[in-house]
């Protein structure tokens, strides 16, 4: 995940901008606290609580709709930093490579193992032990219970993210520099003023109802098209955003707007959420939830953009260290919480005390993995650090 995960500078006229350095470490902090609540919603998840709460769906509902999309909006602007300081579309593509690869590699073979294993034993019956999983099941291509092994499983946005930088590059690569000039002023003038909420908010609903009743995102990127629709156009944006001050001064001027009908369409999201705590929502209903969720999505992300540029844009002592640490807790905190939440099955504790193990333990685990692993300089770039630079030879 590098081009978002790096303590990417972000070089303008205006300087870095740091409001998108906090915008993408508040981001990752929220998907923990995500993945910790998914624990306890009635949703499929790798690690259930033997407490499920149906009520828990209604503030999850606050992110669902454009916690993945924001993701993919500040990778892109980060890389276009980086392409901006590697102007050679092949050595910005290899680069990502070099730096995205061989964590999603490493998290295959070594740090997702477990959470296949805790969800076959926990939900599927499955009887070996985790030995016995890793070394006669686990690397043999094949499905267990319906479960894919090996598998990537939340890593899927580094994939997803690395196959975007590629064909990103490859744009770069073939389209001419004046015809990419000439692309983006368009597509800029297409988002001005107003249109920065329109426009985007237009093309979800159509996508809504291209898909509509709906179309489940696999995560398994071949048979994922409609989940590549939406995340590859948000990774465009935030590549163009980077840079762009006609883009920047909509968002400035129509951000509370923004804000405003984020917080309506979420009330109304919670609203249907909470009649159908006990019962699946469908039919008309279901129709309008996705409508409405398509414009909570376009605005929670125009809205926490704005407030981030508008609030953030400032530097703190803590900002790079928490940025560098991203990567490394994006890559640990899902196998971290699926290993406690299976433990803590058979301790018999209510939801409260057992959410506060699994934060405590999670922000813990998440700090060990970083802190150790970064003075490992043979560890550092399977746990998506950079590599450190060599010391100056004394004259």
């Amino acid at each position: 995940m590098a081009a978002t995960f790096d303590a990417c500078p972000v070089e303008s006229d205006l300087g870095r901008h740091y409001g998108m350095d906090w915008l993408r470490i508040g981001a990752f902090g929220l998907l923990i606290f995500y993945h910790i609540g998914m624990v306890f919603v009635p949703w499929g998840y790798h690690a259930k609580t033997a407490h499920p709460i149906d009520w828990v769906t209604v503030p999850m509902q606050a992110l669902n709709a454009w916690r993945l999309s924001l993701l993919f909006v500040v990778s892109g602007f980060a890389s276009r930093a980086i392409f901006a300081g590697k102007p050679a579309a092949g050595s910005f593509a290899w680069g990502r490579t070099k730096r995205l690869l061989p964590p999603i590699l490493f998290a295959m073979a070594v740090i997702n193992t477990p959470q296949p294993w805790v969800e076959l034993t926990t939900q599927h019956a499955y009887k070996g032990d985790f030995w016995h999983f890793l070394t006669t099941d686990y690397f043999h291509i094949q499905k267990i219970s319906g479960i894919a092994v090996p598998t990537w499983q939340h890593l899927w946005f580094v994939v997803y993210l690395w196959a975007y930088t590629v064909v990103l590059a490859l744009i770069l690569l073939v389209v001419p520099t004046r015809w990419q000039a000439a692309i983006e002023r368009v597509l800029s003038y297409a988002l001005t003023g107003p249109l920065i909420v329109i426009v985007p908010v237009a093309l979800l609903i159509a996508q809504w109802l291209w898909v509509y009743p709906g179309a489940s995102e696999t995560h398994a990127f071949f048979d994922d098209l409609p989940a590549h629709r939406v995340f590859f156009a948000m990774f465009l944006f935030g590549f163009m955003l980077a840079g762009n001050d006609r883009l920047w001064r909509a968002i400035r001027r129509w951000w509370p707007v923004a804000a405003v009908l984020a917080v309506s369409a979420y009330a109304i999201v919670a609203g249907i959420e909470t009649a159908y705590l006990k019962t699946p929502i469908t039919g008309d209903v279901w129709y309008w939830f996705g409508m409405v969720r398509a414009v909570q999505a376009w605005t929670s992300i125009v809205a926490l953009i704005g407030m981030a540029d508008r609030w953030l844009n400032r530097d703190h002592p803590w900002r790079a260290m928490l940025n560098e640490a991203v990567f490394p807790f994006y890559i640990i905190h899902q196998t971290v919480i699926v290993l406690v939440a299976g433990a803590l099955l058979g301790v018999g504790i209510g939801p409260l005390p057992e959410f506060a193990v699994l934060l405590a333990a999670t922000v813990l685990g998440c700090w060990l993995f970083y802190r150790i692993g970064r003075e490992i300089d043979w560890l550092r770039p399977l746990i998506g650090l950079r590599a450190r630079k060599p010391a100056p030879q004394a004259a």
